[in-house]
């Protein structure tokens, strides 16, 4: 038999860990979280997770049987796409608009740019920035937890404020919030109104730390992020640790934390290139939520890093061996 050597150029890196595995175990991340706005928005969540998910694998399907390019459907990750639109989305959202969001999602972020890899931003986060600039009523329209928006169909009757709108409008921030009857513990576990996949701090963290466990993500991001947006609402706010609290476990933040900003394709290679995408992400988070006229900054954070990383690479990534400057 004849052996021969073969000589390629670095990363040497073999892993049995495919596309298709990664989006599975992100896919098990967010179930938890799932089924939390299952249970607090019942059938009307089931409803936009359904037409998301559909929407988005359709659609790829669909794109790639024009194109007569191989399906990548069986990858999973326009489920993953679909889930994390339904996730930021509000559970009252008609069926039309969902599909509108992940077309926009998977054909013009995800497709066009060259599919799976090649994509610039987070698609879903991409998708819900087109449909709030879109259908900005529907997008701010929150249903309260334990009613059924699509059976009742009553929008005026079950809308209600975010616990972030709250704050926002109120001066005294934290006391308008106890006053409106939103407890610290009913943000934590998700009793409260907003996106679907928003409500429940403590599942979404749950997930994150599996991934972390799964080898899926890192520390790195999640943690610099979170601190960095700790810290300034601490040394903002009136160095007031309530108020530090209320803004940890309120809106996207973990949810952006732990499953958008670390996405990898639009998130940055190296350690340092992922310390500086994470504190930039924190710093306009806090700028937009405590300065800016609309209430939630994450989605709008992660969507400007995201289009910086290619440029943070470029900056902090090592010196190729034998290198020399010009």
């Amino acid at each position: 038999m004849d052996n021969k050597l073969i000589v390629s150029s670095s990363p040497h890196v073999r892993s049995n860990e495919d596309t298709s595995y990664i989006m599975k175990q992100v896919i098990i991340a967010l179930l938890p979280a799932a089924l939390a706005g299952i249970y607090f928005f019942r059938l009307s969540a089931i409803n936009v997770m359904f037409w998301c998910i559909l929407g988005a694998v359709g659609f790829e399907w669909i794109c790639q049987k024009i194109s007569k390019k191989e399906s990548t459907i069986g990858d999973y990750s326009a489920v993953v796409t679909g889930l994390l639109l339904a996730f930021n989305v509000p559970a009252s959202l008609p069926w039309w608009m969902c599909l509108a969001g992940s077309a926009f999602a998977i054909i013009i972020v995800k497709i066009v740019f060259g599919g799976i890899g090649n994509n610039f931003i987070n698609p879903a986060l991409g998708a819900r920035a087109f449909l709030l600039a879109s259908f900005p009523v529907a997008m701010t329209t929150w249903t309260k937890t334990g009613v059924n928006w699509v059976s009742s169909g009553n929008l005026d009757a079950v809308t209600t404020a975010t616990p972030l709108a709250a704050l926002k409008a109120g001066a005294e921030g934290v006391n308008v919030l106890n006053s409106g009857g939103v407890s610290l513990f009913d943000m934590f576990v998700g009793n409260i109104g907003g996106c679907i996949g928003e409500t429940s701090a403590i599942l979404l963290i749950l997930g994150g730390l599996y991934l972390m466990y799964k080898g899926i993500i890192n520390y790195v991001i999640p943690v610099f992020y979170i601190a960095t947006v700790a810290i300034l609402m601490f040394i903002l706010g009136g160095f007031n640790f309530e108020f530090v609290m209320y803004q940890m476990v309120a809106g996207g933040l973990m949810l952006g934390a732990f499953f958008m900003l670390t996405d990898y394709t639009t998130s940055p290679m190296t350690k340092k290139g992922q310390i500086i995408y994470a504190i930039v992400a924190g710093v306009i988070t806090t700028v937009i939520r405590l300065y800016g006229g609309y209430p939630e900054g994450v989605s709008y954070s992660i969507l400007f890093v995201n289009v910086m990383t290619p440029l943070i690479d470029k900056y902090t990534r090592p010196r190729v061996f034998g290198e020399v400057a010009k």
